[in-house]
């Protein structure tokens, strides 16, 4: 793990809800895959197991009204931004009480009263809409900060080229954070994308950083500061946070082997899993013991358990709101 400052009771507290947050996203994943393997949940998902530390030490460097934009790898953005297991999981069953009512599923959750402005299933769909938060904040004064989300692939969308030209000329507080999982669909990033990612950025005389996206620590530090810059008004900025997936594209994807071999996927999942490594953190640095973090790892699943009954009993939205939020009034 990255080192981090002298520990207090204050930043302990910090610690152990990044952990929290952490186990949480995986532990909403490992539910949510049940659901469709039951052939309970309509359409399809695309899990964020793996990537954890990613979302959570970029949104525990936020505040509620910082705002972030998702993807169809959206479940991880959205619970380390506050959103609660029971309305999460009743989107994805299609209930009335999800987020959305039911009507956006796995890949358009949005959670405003948190700052999540939606996820997006269109790949780098949501680069305009997060560019569009920013330039807002700064034409009305406000402080607030925007984090894009986008996977390595959406590299290859014009629509990042064209946002970041227009928010590094009017110096917009964005951070442009991709998550390079290393696989584009069922195609290796370096196959596809030519040259540096972070070079892209930079070419719009953009400052692009590269961190290991499995140590919670270093992004959240990264992202402490970036955010801080941003609102004295020195953005935007551009994050690659080299990570990995543990499923497939989406939970279809079931045969791996003919893009990606067995060992890589153990080596990550043994060596580089950023649960594993921030309990082990923690426990070295005497912020909690094997115990503690069991019970809390124990009243997570509670939670999540808990959470799928109450969304599986839900009601779905009546009929009279087929035309519900489709057009504007």
């Amino acid at each position: 793990m990255s080192a981090a400052k002298k520990t207090t009771k204050s930043n302990s507290d910090d610690y152990l809800r990044m952990y929290r947050q952490m186990v949480r996203i995986r532990t909403f994943e490992d539910n949510a895959n049940q659901l469709y393997l039951s052939a309970k949940m309509p359409g399809l998902t695309h899990m964020y197991s793996g990537e954890e530390a990613v979302a959570v030490g970029i949104c525990e460097a936020l505040t509620d009204n910082d705002r972030i934009t998702s993807t169809h790898r959206g479940h991880g953005h959205c619970v380390a931004k506050g959103a609660e297991f029971k309305q999460m999981f009743c989107e994805l069953l299609g209930k009335e009480e999800g987020y959305c009512r039911g009507k956006g599923g796995s890949m358009h959750i949005a959670d405003q009263s948190h700052g999540n402005l939606g996820a997006n299933a269109i790949v780098g769909g949501s680069m305009g809409i997060a560019t569009g938060s920013a330039l807002r904040a700064k034409l009305q004064g406000h402080d607030d900060v925007t984090v894009c989300f986008f996977g390595d692939g959406a590299t290859a969308q014009g629509l990042l080229y064209e946002v970041m030209n227009m928010a590094a000329l009017w110096n917009l507080p964005v951070i442009y954070a991709c998550e390079n999982n290393g696989y584009s669909e069922y195609t290796k990033t370096e196959e596809i994308a030519a040259g540096s990612i972070t070079a892209r950025a930079e070419a719009f005389g953009i400052e692009a950083f590269k961190v290991d996206g499995q140590d919670v620590l270093a992004v959240n530090e990264l992202t402490q500061k970036l955010v801080a810059r941003c609102r004295k008004g020195e953005g935007p900025f551009f994050i690659e946070l080299e990570t990995y997936r543990y499923h497939g594209h989406h939970v279809g994807d079931i045969n791996r082997e003919y893009y990606r071999s067995k060992d890589e996927e153990k080596d990550w999942k043994e060596n580089r899993d950023p649960i594993i490594r921030f309990r082990g953190w923690l426990v070295e640095q005497g912020i909690a013991t094997e115990d503690e973090i069991e019970a809390m790892n124990a009243e997570i699943e509670n939670d999540a358990a808990d959470a799928v009954s109450y969304a599986e009993a839900a009601k779905y939205p009546d009929i009279s709101e087929v035309d519900m939020h489709v057009f504007a009034d």
